[in-house]
């Protein structure tokens, strides 16, 4: 059995005040980083951030984990795929 985990992401279109920019959206990734056995969102994180997490997922990819992990991230709100 292989757990997978992917972040969550956001809808967002691009900017300028035409009226099709309010309605074309893309999924826009959001990474999860894990310090201290916390986890927390970034939209944008910084090289910094991601040097001194524990662990991250970097939004917009899919990440296979092993099932302590997958304990931790559904103990945090998370939801995990199992396959």
């Amino acid at each position: 059995m292989a757990f997978y985990f992917t972040p969550p992401t956001v809808s967002e279109g691009p900017a300028g005040d035409n009226v099709l920019h309010y309605r074309y959206k893309l999924e826009r990734g959001i990474t999860v980083i894990k310090e201290n056995d916390v986890y927390r969102q970034e939209r944008f994180p910084y090289a910094e951030d991601l040097a001194n997490a524990d662990l991250y997922y970097l939004g917009g990819h899919r990440y296979e984990i092993s099932s302590a992990e997958k304990a931790s991230l559904e103990a945090a709100g998370y939801t995990v795929e199992t396959v």
